[in-house]
Order: C-alpha cells, then sequence, then structure tokens
C-alpha cells in the first residue's frame, strides 16, 4: 500500500465501488429473505454510477486544465467521500425496521 497521489484516488474508487457493492448484497439478501425481488434492482445503482461516479472520473480526468492543480482534486476527494458517506447512510437505513406507514 503506497500513498501517492494517484494511489489515493484508486483507493476512493475502490472505497465507493465496495460500499456500492455492500449496499447491493445487503439489499439482494434482504429481499432474498423476505421472497420478493421487488426493491433490489441494478438500475438504481447503474444511475449512481452515471450520476455520481462518472463525474468524479470526468473530475479527475480535467485537471491538466486546473491552472491551481488542486482545485478538481480537492473537489474529487470532497465528492468521493460524500458518496461513500451517501452508502454507509443507506446501509444504515437498511437495517433500520420500516415503520407502520411505510408498510401500508
Amino acid at each position: 500500500m503506497t500513498f501517492t497521489l494517484v494511489d489515493w484516488i484508486k483507493y476512493t474508487l475502490w472505497g465507493i465501488f465496495g460500499f456500492m457493492i455492500i449496499d447491493f448484497v445487503i439489499a439482494f439478501s434482504k429481499s432474498f429473505w423476505e421472497g420478493s425481488f421487488k426493491q433490489t434492482s441494478f438500475l438504481p445503482y447503474l444511475k449512481d454510477i452515471l450520476f455520481y461516479v462518472y463525474p468524479l472520473y470526468f473530475l479527475i480526468s480535467i485537471v491538466a486544465l486546473d491552472p491551481t492543480e488542486w482545485t478538481l482534486i480537492t473537489l474529487y476527494f470532497i465528492g468521493g467521500l460524500s458518496l461513500i458517506v451517501k452508502y454507509v447512510i443507506d446501509i444504515i437505513d437498511r437495517f433500520r425496521p420500516k415503520s407502520e406507514e411505510e408498510t401500508d
């Protein structure tokens, strides 16, 4: 494990995709044990890749155009961290019991 900037960019993407996979596996296993696969679909994860991960990749690809050489990298890490926090919150919400209003 090295600590260069390129490696941290790679670790951020690994973290994002790792939490995305964990969220999918938890959703899939819960729907499997409940007997319905209506809650689990690949489409929301593909949408998240298109709306969240691809813009991060775009940010990191135009770093050469940034005159300060650190603004876009900082935005990349802020976006990556916020996406990891989003998936952690989604994973925590999957373990919360549903209220009576949500089941109707």
